[in-house]
């Protein structure tokens, strides 16, 4: 049976006690609009009343990925003009239906196939099940276009083992299936060829008791990830209280060989974080931080809320990041100030006492 959407770039049916909702936009790897957004959660208010959906599955139409993250390109002349209400409109849709989904009283399996990052982990990465496979790319790239990570995501971070949580986040460093399950952000490995069989089993077996068993069936295990294997190192380097001691305790370990020759190394970590923004590096570290000491995701997206809406209102950075790297794609933003020494020592206080208009939720 299909359901009706208020955008044809979502898709929703449901066979046998298994709904579906399907992002449709893979020209874009299906970055999520605002009216995408109300799709999916039109469909969602509507499934949680209705007996025959036992199930929720997110998916998404392409081989390229779940979804590349909200479509933030939307939004770089509304903040470049100061149509600021048009931006924090689009966050605060987004963070609610985050906060929807992980409130959700019925199961809901994800597919985080392929690309899967920044919204996209909004989505599949707050759902009751959430499935990688090989193709899967997972990360919260936000401080590459002079941001914080959001979407749910500082929680997810902040509960990450150890200072992986602080790596991923600083750095936007992109997971393989094997560290996204050992980072928190997935739950099971399956390979993508056997998807649609698992999504056969759960379409014939839908039961609110059965999803992670059905799941199970088709599970894999991987060995250790190259974040897990380095996570000695990132949780030395990591745990230094500013991000210019990270980076000299970083500099001095690939001096002395550390994880030379492997794929995550504190040289490579090191040269990540000097091409991202400085302001956004100091605050992404303080909202990782305090994100530990929050009740739940709920919570969470109330601070990143406060903190994207300082970032629009105050700081150049996020614009000219999304220009850089989404609209004129010279990947060589003019980060301001340019130096983490030029970074004014009181700007993260500033940052969180920032009032939006109006709270998040309320």
């Amino acid at each position: 049976m299909t359901y009706p959407t208020s955008d044809p770039r979502v898709l929703a049916h449901r066979q046998g006690g298994l709904g579906t909702i399907t992002l449709n936009r893979p020209e874009a790897i299906n970055a999520v609009t605002r009216e995408m957004l109300h799709a999916v959660r039109e469909v969602l208010e509507a499934w949680l009343t209705d007996p025959d959906v036992q199930v929720v599955l997110f998916d998404a139409v392409g081989d390229r990925g779940f979804s590349a993250g909200g479509d933030v390109r939307v939004l770089h002349d509304a903040i470049r003009e100061g149509r600021l209400a048009e931006a924090e409109a689009f966050f605060r849709d987004e963070y609610t239906t985050n906060a929807y989904i992980d409130e959700y009283p019925k199961p809901i399996v994800a597919f985080a196939d392929g690309v899967t990052m920044g919204g996209g982990i909004g989505i599949a990465g707050h759902s009751s099940v959430r499935v990688v496979t090989e193709r899967s790319q997972l990360a919260m790239p936000e401080t590459r276009i002079g941001f914080t990570p959001d979407a749910g995501g500082s929680w997810l971070l902040g509960q990450a083992p150890g200072r992986i949580g602080e790596f991923l986040a600083l750095t936007s460093w992109v997971m393989g299936p094997a560290d996204a399950i050992f980072a928190g952000f997935a739950d099971h490995f399956a390979p993508s060829d056997r998807l649609s069989s698992l999504r056969e089993a759960l379409t014939t077996r839908a039961d609110p008791s059965t999803p992670t068993e059905l799941v199970l069936l088709f599970d894999e295990t991987l060995p250790a990830g190259p974040i897990e294997r380095a996570r000695g190192w990132i949780d030395d380097a990591f745990a230094a209280d500013t991000v210019p001691e990270i980076m000299d305790r970083l500099r001095a370990l690939a001096a002395d060989g550390v994880g030379e020759g492997e794929e995550v190394s504190p040289a490579a970590a090191l040269a990540a974080l000097t091409e991202r923004s400085p302001v956004a590096l100091t605050v992404t570290l303080a909202a990782i931080r305090s994100s530990r000491a929050v009740r739940g995701l709920r919570d969470a997206v109330s601070q990143e809320f406060v903190l994207v809406t300082w970032f629009m209102a105050t700081q150049p950075d996020m614009a000219e990041g999304i220009r850089a790297q989404m609209v004129d794609k010279d990947r060589s933003p003019k980060w301001r100030p340019a130096t983490l020494a030029e970074v004014d020592p009181g700007i993260v206080g500033e940052a969180f006492a920032f009032e939006p208009e109006r709270p998040l939720f309320g």
